[in-house]
């Protein structure tokens, strides 16, 4: 459902970027949010944006939800973009030239009360280089 959704709104606002490695990346992190995350409440959800960087080039892509802790987060961001095995979600940041960070949450208060998972994109990269 996220691919559906991201890609009509990307196409509608006139993104120049890669629109599938923009749906790729940010459906993995919205699943891997639902898999290893917990939902925000009320409602059971994890949130999306997706925004274009005006000073760059590049597109970030960022999912929150109420799980304040990403185990073994090095592993994961330090990936080289080479296939090894089948690739897990995160790999994409990789082969798509991007950067993975998060950070905690906090509400208005300075309570934390979950995490973002932040992918830096290059909004143009179209892996032919």
């Amino acid at each position: 459902m996220t691919r559906i959704q991201l890609r009509t709104w990307l196409t509608v606002v006139c993104s120049n970027g890669n629109v599938d490695q923009a749906t790729r990346v940010a459906s993995h992190l919205v699943e891997n949010a639902v898999r290893h995350g917990a939902p925000l409440q009320p409602g059971n959800l994890v949130f999306l944006r997706v925004f274009s960087l005006s000073d760059s080039n590049e597109l970030a892509i960022e999912v929150e939800d109420a799980l304040p802790k990403f185990p073994e987060f090095e592993k994961f961001a330090n990936q080289s973009g080479e296939v090894r095995g089948k690739p897990n979600g995160l790999w994409w940041v990789a082969h798509y030239h991007g950067r993975l960070s998060w950070d905690v949450t906090k509400d208005d208060s300075g309570r934390v009360v979950g995490k973002t998972v932040q992918a830096i994109i290059p909004a143009t990269w179209d892996g032919s280089e």
